[in-house]
């Protein structure tokens, strides 16, 4: 079996070292162009990139793929993860067999940009990764395979990206071998299950105080590794706190939402304790605009965080 692998960014890359390691031929690498990052804005190829060349394969980065591109690899499959560009309705039919998509939720739920934020923000008990057939509507088509995953109560957005590329990757090379063999079924979505998973925006990233502990604990673990949680800290110039790690507690809020109560214990470390609107934070892990993150005890010994201290543009 050939196969052209598109991919960008690191969510892709164990998938295509999975496929490396199988029996299937990987004939061909597409993958974004490579985009000015950092301080330096210096041009950086994207990661599949890197993992391609070091393997040898042979890697192209066109900004839009047309199916001329890839027929000359005479791709019996072609295999698609977090590739982030659209391909054609004529491009789908190359391959013989089609063209197999990995995504990260469980299809029909989460659809869209931002499955793994979404799912945890929402409060999901559980994810997934699927391998769906590609069609030319977006995350629509039938779905070949699915491995679900509980979310774990301290689980981040990162942290689930990695379970879930691990997970997909094994995934995805069981169900070509099984297509390869013609004993993979195909299951159509139920378009009465669909939600969509919206972009993330840096707005987003704004704590309102006002919200129960949980909700705000979900939102922070959601947004980390970006956009990352944020407040407004009286008496720090130059921008918003931003609030890496926290966490809830249950008990009736002590306090004016959005108010700083002084330090407190929590399973995992001091941290500071701040009323919410309903419950209370303790904000364990934390970043003054400019600077590194720290500890919150640490935040607490070298900045304004005197009891009564009110958190947040609303408060």
């Amino acid at each position: 079996m050939r196969a052209v692998f598109f991919g960008t960014s690191e969510f892709a890359v164990p998938a295509l070292r999975a496929l490396m390691a199988s029996p299937i031929e990987v004939a061909a690498v597409f993958t974004q162009p490579d985009r000015p990052s950092g301080r330096g804005r210096r041009l950086t190829p994207p990661p599949v990139k890197a993992c391609a060349t070091e393997a040898g394969l042979p890697v192209s980065q066109p900004e839009r793929v047309r199916s001329n591109d890839i027929a000359e690899s005479r791709p019996d499959v072609g295999i698609v993860a977090a590739y982030g560009q659209i391909l054609s309705r004529k491009l789908l039919s190359v391959p013989r067999l089609g063209l197999l998509n990995l995504h990260p939720s469980l299809l029909p739920r989460w659809r869209g940009a931002a499955p793994i934020q979404r799912a945890l923000l929402e409060g999901d008990s559980e994810t997934g990764v699927c391998v769906m057939r590609v069609t030319p509507e977006l995350d629509a088509g039938a779905v070949l395979a699915r491995r679900s995953l509980p979310i774990g109560a301290r689980d981040t957005s990162g942290a689930l990206h990695d379970k879930l590329a691990a997970l997909g990757a094994e995934q995805m090379v069981a169900t070509l071998l099984a297509l390869e063999k013609g004993e993979a079924n195909e299951e159509p979505q139920d378009e009465s299950l669909v939600t969509y998973a919206e972009k993330l925006k840096k707005e987003e990233a704004k704590l309102d105080w006002r919200l129960p502990a949980n909700r705000l604990d979900r939102l922070i673990r959601g947004l980390n590794p970006w956009p990352v949680a944020e407040t407004s800290w009286p008496g720090l110039e130059n921008g918003p706190v931003r609030i890496w790690r926290a966490w809830p507690v249950a008990d009736e809020s002590p306090g004016a939402a959005g108010e700083v109560m002084g330090l407190a214990e929590s399973p995992e470390g001091e941290g500071i304790l701040v009323a919410t609107g309903e419950g209370a934070l303790v904000i364990l892990e934390i970043q003054p605009p400019g600077k590194k993150k720290m500890d919150g005890g640490a935040f607490a010994r070298g900045y304004p965080c005197r009891p009564g201290l009110m958190l947040g543009e609303d408060a």
